[in-house]
Protein backbone atom coordinates (compact mmCIF):
# COMPACT_ATOMS: atom_id res chain seq x y z
CA UNK A 1 0.00 0.00 0.00
CA UNK A 2 1.13 3.57 -0.46
CA UNK A 3 -0.23 6.48 1.71
CA UNK A 4 0.67 9.81 -0.16
CA UNK A 5 1.04 12.70 1.85
CA UNK A 6 1.76 10.04 5.12
CA UNK A 7 2.10 13.21 7.47
CA UNK A 8 3.13 11.54 10.77
CA UNK A 9 2.47 8.56 9.29
CA UNK A 10 -1.15 7.60 11.33
CA UNK A 11 -3.00 6.32 8.66
CA UNK A 12 -0.37 4.02 7.86
CA UNK A 13 0.02 2.86 11.29
CA UNK A 14 -3.41 2.36 11.95
CA UNK A 15 -3.51 0.10 8.77
CA UNK A 16 -0.39 -1.93 9.87
CA UNK A 17 -2.11 -2.50 13.41
CA UNK A 18 -4.98 -3.62 11.59
CA UNK A 19 -4.27 -5.86 8.79
CA UNK A 20 -1.63 -8.68 9.16
CA UNK A 21 1.18 -9.10 6.81
CA UNK A 22 0.54 -5.64 4.81
CA UNK A 23 3.49 -3.48 3.85
CA UNK A 24 2.46 0.13 3.25
CA UNK A 25 5.10 3.04 2.37
CA UNK A 26 4.40 6.40 3.87
CA UNK A 27 5.17 9.63 1.34
CA UNK A 28 5.96 12.81 3.07
CA UNK A 29 6.80 15.92 1.31
CA UNK A 30 8.11 18.11 4.86
CA UNK A 31 10.97 16.55 6.72
CA UNK A 32 9.74 17.60 10.43
CA UNK A 33 6.71 14.99 9.40
CA UNK A 34 9.00 12.58 7.75
CA UNK A 35 11.44 12.50 11.05
CA UNK A 36 7.85 11.98 13.28
CA UNK A 37 7.01 9.49 11.41
CA UNK A 38 10.10 7.96 11.62
CA UNK A 39 10.18 7.57 14.94
CA UNK A 40 6.70 6.38 15.42
CA UNK A 41 7.57 3.34 12.87
CA UNK A 42 9.94 2.53 15.67
CA UNK A 43 8.01 3.15 18.61
CA UNK A 44 5.16 0.78 17.08
CA UNK A 45 7.93 -1.84 15.91
CA UNK A 46 6.74 -1.53 12.69
CA UNK A 47 10.38 -1.80 10.75
CA UNK A 48 9.91 -4.66 8.82
CA UNK A 49 5.68 -3.38 8.01
CA UNK A 50 5.96 0.63 7.15
CA UNK A 51 8.53 2.92 5.58
CA UNK A 52 8.42 6.38 5.13
CA UNK A 53 10.68 8.11 2.62
CA UNK A 54 10.41 11.93 1.69
CA UNK A 55 9.78 12.85 -1.59
CA UNK A 56 7.66 15.04 -4.32
CA UNK A 57 4.92 13.35 -5.81
CA UNK A 58 5.61 15.70 -8.63
CA UNK A 59 9.42 14.19 -8.84
CA UNK A 60 8.74 10.89 -7.45
CA UNK A 61 12.31 8.42 -6.59
CA UNK A 62 13.09 5.70 -8.53
CA UNK A 63 12.40 3.04 -5.98
CA UNK A 64 8.55 4.34 -6.48
CA UNK A 65 7.79 1.87 -9.01
CA UNK A 66 4.84 2.87 -11.16
CA UNK A 67 1.99 -0.26 -11.01
CA UNK A 68 3.61 -1.70 -8.04
CA UNK A 69 1.18 -1.26 -5.24
CA UNK A 70 -2.22 -3.19 -4.94
CA UNK A 71 -3.68 -0.11 -3.25
CA UNK A 72 -2.93 3.44 -3.12
CA UNK A 73 -4.65 6.28 -0.31
CA UNK A 74 -4.71 9.42 -0.09
CA UNK A 75 -5.83 12.77 2.36
CA UNK A 76 -4.93 15.22 -0.23
CA UNK A 77 -4.93 19.00 1.15
CA UNK A 78 -8.92 20.15 0.99
CA UNK A 79 -8.49 23.83 -0.11
CA UNK A 80 -7.45 25.30 -3.15
CA UNK A 81 -3.88 27.45 -3.51
CA UNK A 82 -5.09 30.70 -2.77
CA UNK A 83 -8.40 29.95 -0.80
CA UNK A 84 -9.15 30.47 2.59
CA UNK A 85 -7.32 31.13 5.88
CA UNK A 86 -4.23 29.10 5.95
CA UNK A 87 -2.58 28.51 9.47
CA UNK A 88 0.46 30.52 10.12
CA UNK A 89 2.58 27.08 10.96
CA UNK A 90 3.72 26.75 7.61
CA UNK A 91 3.75 22.36 8.14
CA UNK A 92 0.04 22.94 8.96
CA UNK A 93 -0.31 25.22 6.09
CA UNK A 94 1.14 23.05 3.71
CA UNK A 95 -0.54 19.70 4.62
CA UNK A 96 -4.63 21.89 4.20
CA UNK A 97 -3.94 24.23 1.34
CA UNK A 98 -2.54 23.17 -1.89
CA UNK A 99 0.49 23.79 -2.93
CA UNK A 100 2.65 22.38 -6.26
CA UNK A 101 0.51 20.04 -6.93
CA UNK A 102 -3.25 20.03 -7.17
CA UNK A 103 -5.71 17.48 -6.84
CA UNK A 104 -5.47 16.46 -10.32
CA UNK A 105 -1.64 15.33 -9.81
CA UNK A 106 -2.71 13.52 -6.70
CA UNK A 107 -5.37 11.28 -8.79
CA UNK A 108 -2.79 11.45 -11.21
CA UNK A 109 0.03 10.06 -9.36
CA UNK A 110 -2.57 7.65 -7.51
CA UNK A 111 -3.50 5.95 -10.41
CA UNK A 112 0.37 5.91 -12.31
CA UNK A 113 1.11 4.10 -9.11
CA UNK A 114 -1.46 1.29 -8.53
CA UNK A 115 -1.75 -1.66 -10.50
CA UNK A 116 -4.13 -2.78 -12.94
CA UNK A 117 -6.96 -3.89 -10.84
CA UNK A 118 -6.08 -2.20 -7.89
CA UNK A 119 -7.57 0.50 -5.84
CA UNK A 120 -7.31 4.31 -4.76
CA UNK A 121 -9.16 5.56 -1.78
CA UNK A 122 -9.11 9.43 -1.14
CA UNK A 123 -11.34 11.19 1.42
CA UNK A 124 -11.84 14.89 0.52
CA UNK A 125 -14.39 17.54 1.65
CA UNK A 126 -18.06 16.89 0.06
CA UNK A 127 -18.39 20.00 -1.63
CA UNK A 128 -14.92 18.53 -3.96
CA UNK A 129 -16.58 15.37 -4.49
CA UNK A 130 -17.32 16.00 -7.61
CA UNK A 131 -13.66 16.93 -8.57
CA UNK A 132 -12.50 13.52 -6.76
CA UNK A 133 -15.23 11.56 -8.83
CA UNK A 134 -14.46 12.98 -12.17
CA UNK A 135 -10.82 13.20 -12.11
CA UNK A 136 -10.70 9.13 -11.01
CA UNK A 137 -12.43 8.73 -13.83
CA UNK A 138 -10.32 10.73 -16.31
CA UNK A 139 -7.23 8.70 -14.50
CA UNK A 140 -8.95 5.51 -15.57
CA UNK A 141 -10.01 4.44 -12.15
CA UNK A 142 -14.28 2.93 -12.66
CA UNK A 143 -16.46 1.17 -10.07
CA UNK A 144 -16.69 4.28 -7.85
CA UNK A 145 -18.13 3.82 -4.03
CA UNK A 146 -18.94 7.14 -2.34
CA UNK A 147 -19.34 7.26 1.39
CA UNK A 148 -20.10 10.31 3.16
CA UNK A 149 -18.89 11.15 6.79
CA UNK A 150 -21.52 13.21 8.73
CA UNK A 151 -21.16 14.83 11.98
CA UNK A 152 -24.54 14.15 12.95
CA UNK A 153 -27.81 12.57 12.73
CA UNK A 154 -29.57 14.70 10.45
CA UNK A 155 -26.61 16.71 9.48
CA UNK A 156 -24.96 16.65 5.94
CA UNK A 157 -21.31 15.13 4.81
CA UNK A 158 -18.62 17.10 5.59
CA UNK A 159 -16.13 14.57 4.77
CA UNK A 160 -16.47 11.41 1.74
CA UNK A 161 -14.85 8.93 1.08
CA UNK A 162 -14.23 7.80 -2.70
CA UNK A 163 -12.76 4.88 -3.70
CA UNK A 164 -12.23 3.58 -7.36
CA UNK A 165 -10.39 0.47 -9.30
CA UNK A 166 -7.98 0.77 -11.57
CA UNK A 167 -9.30 -0.49 -14.95
CA UNK A 168 -12.55 -1.06 -13.66
CA UNK A 169 -15.83 -0.14 -15.57
CA UNK A 170 -19.25 -0.75 -13.28
CA UNK A 171 -22.04 1.88 -11.99
CA UNK A 172 -20.92 4.30 -9.29
CA UNK A 173 -22.32 3.46 -6.18
CA UNK A 174 -22.77 5.88 -3.27
CA UNK A 175 -23.14 4.62 0.17
CA UNK A 176 -25.53 6.10 3.22
CA UNK A 177 -24.07 8.42 5.05
CA UNK A 178 -22.21 7.69 8.09
CA UNK A 179 -22.90 9.29 11.15
CA UNK A 180 -19.61 9.83 13.33
CA UNK A 181 -21.73 11.10 16.47
CA UNK A 182 -24.63 10.76 18.67
CA UNK A 183 -27.02 13.61 18.97
CA UNK A 184 -26.59 15.25 22.42
CA UNK A 185 -28.47 18.70 22.94
CA UNK A 186 -27.11 18.40 26.56
CA UNK A 187 -23.72 18.94 25.15
CA UNK A 188 -24.54 21.92 23.40
CA UNK A 189 -23.10 24.99 24.94
CA UNK A 190 -19.66 23.81 26.67
CA UNK A 191 -16.65 24.70 24.64
CA UNK A 192 -14.36 21.61 24.43
CA UNK A 193 -17.08 18.64 24.63
CA UNK A 194 -16.93 16.57 21.98
CA UNK A 195 -20.30 14.41 21.41
CA UNK A 196 -19.73 10.52 21.69
CA UNK A 197 -19.59 8.42 18.60
CA UNK A 198 -21.97 6.31 17.40
CA UNK A 199 -21.81 2.83 17.63
CA UNK A 200 -21.01 2.39 13.61
CA UNK A 201 -18.05 5.04 13.92
CA UNK A 202 -16.85 3.24 17.38
CA UNK A 203 -16.60 -0.05 15.38
CA UNK A 204 -14.52 1.03 12.94
CA UNK A 205 -12.47 3.58 15.44
CA UNK A 206 -11.87 1.42 18.08
CA UNK A 207 -12.75 -2.22 17.48
CA UNK A 208 -11.02 -2.44 13.41
CA UNK A 209 -14.37 -3.05 11.75
CA UNK A 210 -15.11 -2.14 8.08
CA UNK A 211 -16.18 0.82 6.48
CA UNK A 212 -18.71 -1.00 4.63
Amino acid sequence: VLDIGTGVGVTAFCLAARVYGIHVTGLELQSPLVALASRGVIANGFENRVNIITADLLDPPPSLEAASFDHVMANPPYATAGSGNPPPDPIKAAAMVEGRAKLADWLRFAAAMVKPGGSVTMIHRAERQDEVTSGLLDVGCGALEVLGLAPKPGGIAKRVIVRGWKGREAESITHPNLILHVANEQSSGHPGHRPAYTTAAEAVLRDGESLL
